[in-house]
């Protein structure tokens, strides 16, 4: 089996398709087409279904893709070790992180990441939508969620505790809820998922509850939601660090707080293929920012 049939595999996969994998492989779509062929007899099966919009990998294909994937990362890893030697840390970090978490906890830590390393290019995508990091080209991503995928490996950053919370001056005009009922029938300040009904879950002495919500207000921006709620607009229902220094402050304050509420997961979870070879630069990134999760836990 050629190295070069395995990287140009890898490569299609990435792209999606054949004509973005072409364009990055500075290639005719007939060429890479033809050696994708040429592998495919090589191999004797089926490595991808070709759909009208996309290239999905057959099992055989998946395997040989992580094959592929370890195999280049190892060999960045080979060149990083050559050409940083007795330099600073050099490479890129492709990362999707959510955007309120990424915006009001993680900004600093990035920072601080590029500031003791700044030979290393860090690309940063703010987005909630879940993210497939093979296709999306991400190295890795930031996500809250319950359960996290059995075919990613899943590092812990802490739990994801959502309040429900208001302006002293909305709570003294309009009343604070003091049940989840009275919650859903609040007018609801909060994020969601478009085309999907929004369900509360809460847990309470080992009791789960569900409850649906129907807000006046969505948006995936946090700090928009924040502004919205300082307003006065309605009942808050939000990540807790995306108005704890309002809390602390007693600028704002809080309901419901003998329960734990979630609505998209409980935990904040990094996630990356589970390639047991990482660059220098990814397996330092991963490093630093599980270490600041566990500082601000």
């Amino acid at each position: 089996m050629e190295l070069q049939s395995l990287s140009m595999l890898v490569e299609i996969l990435d792209a999606g398709n054949l004509s973005e994998a072409a364009r990055r492989l500075k290639m005719s779509r007939a060429n890479v087409s033809y050696h994708l062929n040429q592998f495919e007899r090589a191999v004797g099966q089926q490595l991808v279904r070709r759909t009208t919009r996309r290239i999905e990998p057959t099992e055989i294909g998946l395997r040989l893709y992580e094959h592929g994937r370890q195999i280049r990362n190892e060999l960045e890893a080979a060149r990083e070790t050559v050409t940083t030697l007795g330099q600073t840390l050099q490479g890129r970090v492709r990362l999707s992180v959510p955007s309120g978490y990424g915006q009001l906890v993680m900004a600093p830590w990035l920072i601080d990441f590029k500031r003791a390393y700044p030979g290393i290019v860090l690309d940063v995508v703010f987005e909630n939508r879940v993210v497939d990091l093979m296709r999306d080209e991400v190295d890795i991503a930031v996500r809250v969620m319950t359960d996290p995928p059995d075919n990613l490996v899943a590092r812990d950053m802490g739990p994801v505790r959502y309040v429900a919370c208001a302006t002293p001056g909305y709570v003294q005009a309009q009343g604070m809820p003091a049940t989840l009922e009275d919650l859903s029938r609040a007018p609801l300040i909060t994020s969601a998922v478009v085309g999907r009904q929004l369900r509360l879950a809460a847990y309470l002495e080992g009791e789960r509850h569900e409850v649906p919500l129907s807000p006046t207000l969505t948006s995936e921006n946090f700090l928009f939601l924040r502004e919205a709620i300082v307003a006065g607009l309605g009942v808050g229902l939000v990540p807790d660090y995306v108005v704890q220094d309002l809390v602390s402050r007693g600028e704002m304050l809080t309901a419901l707080d003998n329960w734990k509420l979630s609505i998209f997961g409980t935990q904040m979870y990094m996630l990356y293929m589970p390639n047991r070879h990482h660059t220098r630069a990814a397996s330092t990134f991963i490093d630093f920012m599980l270490d600041k999760a566990r500082d601000g836990r």
